[in-house]
């Protein structure tokens, strides 16, 4: 590949038939999926070109790659698209509702991962999870995550950064329960559920909001970087990297405050966008860009009312 292909806003349904006419594993592509939460349709520039959020990382890939213009969302809430891309079933075909407590993916069930790892690749996942762990407190292994479900290694959250408990996860262990407490919050000049918005619940003590999607990034990163220098091209990576952004809590770095024409909202997007440029930079200084498949989607769209088109003219469900 001479070029990273990068294809928007559709599923894994390739990658079973690819991998299975590939059969060289040096011929096979590297996958970065990276999924954002509550991006509208209408945000990124290359899918509108009147947006007020600039968007020039997620425009390169529509540019240099392919554009998907006809997906779908398997449902309107966020763990039922999680269950759909990992697994290509219909939510409906498991109990959605058992997410806060068990996990909604069976043990049984095969994912992208666990297909990835049949045919030798390392599976990393970053992010949101938000398909369900076994919980049994907080101090005790999470069962049913990621690292049960074909991922290699995980490191991130366990849904919303408005749904508490907020505590870091990496593989099945909390990296500090979440022993401290926070208070709800929400924004004047926005609905209850938009703007800087979290609920009130516990917290680690090493986890601050605002600092949750610059710290993914950098585990993804790192996920990067170490499988580059550890495997030299001998081995292929799949991450999926599950941005909990632009979803609420919108809380755009000081950098970003105030860039867009659309809010707080836009401003949030526009930093997502950035560490989406990061990790694009990674691959290229890493040395992965010419053979690495970039696959970029959204969920199930904004929290984006007519009263916040009128008021940005901004529409953001395109």
């Amino acid at each position: 590949m001479k070029r990273i292909a990068t294809v928007l806003l559709m599923g894994l349904c390739f990658l079973s038939p690819l991998l299975r006419r590939v059969a060289h594993a040096a011929e096979r592509p590297h996958f970065v999926v990276i999924l954002v939460d509550d991006m509208g349709y209408g945000d990124p520039g290359c899918f509108n070109p009147d947006s007020k959020i600039a968007t020039p990382n997620i425009d390169s890939l529509a540019r240099d790659g392919m554009r998907f213009t006809d997906a779908h969302a398997p449902g309107p809430l966020c763990h039922m698209s999680r269950y759909g891309l990992l697994t290509g079933r219909y939510p409906f075909r498991t109990n959605v509702g058992l997410w806060p407590k068990q996990p909604i993916i069976d043990d049984n069930q095969m994912t992208v991962a666990s297909l990835a790892k049949q045919h030798g690749y390392r599976t990393a996942m970053v992010g949101k999870w938000h398909c369900g762990f076994r919980e049994n407190g907080y101090e005790h292994p999470l069962p049913g995550g990621p690292v049960d479900r074909g991922f290699d290694s995980f490191f991130g959250i366990r849904a919303s950064t408005d749904i508490p408990p907020y505590f870091y996860i990496r593989n099945d262990r909390a990296v500090q329960p979440p022993t401290s407490k926070i208070e709800a919050n929400s924004s004047e000049g926005w609905s209850p559920i938009q703007g800087a918005f979290w609920r009130a619940g516990g917290i680690a003590p090493d986890l601050q909001l605002k600092d949750v999607l610059p710290r993914l990034t950098q585990e993804a990163v790192d996920v990067i970087q170490s499988h580059a220098a550890e495997h030299h091209g001998d081995r292929r990576l799949m991450l999926y990297l599950a941005y909990p952004a632009p979803h609420t809590p919108w809380l755009p770095s000081e950098s970003f405050a105030g860039k867009s024409g659309a809010g707080l909202y836009g401003d949030f997007l526009m930093m997502v966008d950035a560490e989406i440029g990061r990790i694009l930079t990674t691959l290229r200084d890493a040395g992965m860009e010419k053979d690495t498949l970039v696959v970029f989607t959204s969920d199930n769209g904004p929290v984006w009312y007519e009263a916040d088109v009128q008021r940005f003219g901004h529409d953001a469900v395109g």
